[in-house]
């Protein structure tokens, strides 16, 4: 399967995004409630922001994951006392499916920590997930995150989490990249 990631254009994608960000499984992606008019506002924002960007991912052609990467040190996360220069913030989205193939979360979770490290400024991933989100958590460990603590952000309390790229490298799922 090949896995592919290209600048996501809100307007061309707003209908795909917004299905998944409001599908009942994405409800730690925050935005359960959004119009399509909020999601294409939040996307068109991004889009501008030089600190953040969204990539829509294809598997094999097929429209199939979002993942969003952003500079920590402008975002919420900002003076956190653990980030370091050389840290890189991703969020990751894989489309609701009514037909989940084996693997395929983890090809993407590997897909998207290998655009993160293909950066050589690039030394940690943060991620930031609901601290409720068992299912995440699991696969940030799976590429080698470790939680380094809870912390309160405006909408969730987040395990602020981080994985080095030689820690990626060593783990279930960055090994076998």
């Amino acid at each position: 399967m090949r896995l592919t990631l290209e600048r996501l254009d809100p307007g061309r994608d707003l209908a795909l995004l917004h299905a998944w960000v409001t599908h009942p499984r994405s409800v730690f992606w925050g935005m359960q409630d959004a119009s399509a008019e909020q999601v294409l506002d939040e996307y068109v924002r991004i889009a501008a922001d030089p600190h953040h960007e969204a990539l829509l991912g294809r598997a094999d052609g097929a429209p199939a994951f979002l993942m969003e990467r952003y500079d920590p040190a402008h975002s919420p996360l900002a003076g956190l006392p653990e980030l370091r220069a050389g840290d890189v913030g991703m969020h990751v989205l894989v489309a609701p499916t009514d037909t989940p193939v084996h693997g395929f979360t983890g090809a993407v979770m590997r897909r998207v920590m290998k655009a993160c490290f293909a950066d050589p400024s690039v030394r940690r991933v943060v991620v930031e997930p609901d601290a409720r989100n068992h299912r995440i958590a699991a696969l940030n460990e799976a590429v080698g995150f470790v939680v380094a603590r809870h912390v309160q952000l405006p909408d969730k309390t987040a395990a602020l989490s981080f994985c080095t790229r030689a820690a990626f490298h060593a783990s279930t799922l960055g090994g076998a990249a």
